[in-house]
């Protein structure tokens, strides 16, 4: 599996990618920021992972510009961000993100809801209701 972790703290992209890797993800590229994931960003990745806050692009703002691509627009993105105001998820959830996580996070957390993202990622391929 593939995965683009993208925050400019190099500290929390270590941390995902630890918690990635024991997940059984194979492949994890890193970003600094929204611009250079945008960038990195295509077909062969299975989850994109996100902060909100970072220089250049914001995580939002990633991914407004993903989902304004059809081949992007059934990718599982993750938001993990210290954000956590009803505003701030409504904002993100308008923006087309798949999934919220509030800092600081677990390894467990990130386990379980990349596994959700998955599991529902499958199931709309299996019913055809993907992009």
């Amino acid at each position: 599996m593939k995965c683009l972790v993208v925050d400019d703290s190099g500290i929390t992209r270590r941390i995902l990618v630890n918690s990635l890797r024991n997940i059984g993800f194979d492949t994890i590229v890193e970003a600094a920021d929204g611009r250079i994931a945008l960038e990195l960003c295509d077909t062969t990745f299975d989850v994109v992972i996100t902060d909100w806050n970072m220089p250049n692009m914001q995580g939002v703002e990633l991914v407004r510009s993903l989902r304004a691509k059809p081949e992007f627009a059934k990718l599982p993105i993750l938001l993990v961000t210290a954000r956590n105001l009803k505003a701030d998820v409504v904002e993100a959830v308008d923006a087309g993100i798949s999934g919220f996580v509030v800092k600081p996070f677990t390894p467990e957390i990130i386990k379980l809801k990349i596994e959700e993202l998955l599991a529902s990622s499958d199931a709309d391929k299996a019913t055809g209701t993907e992009g």
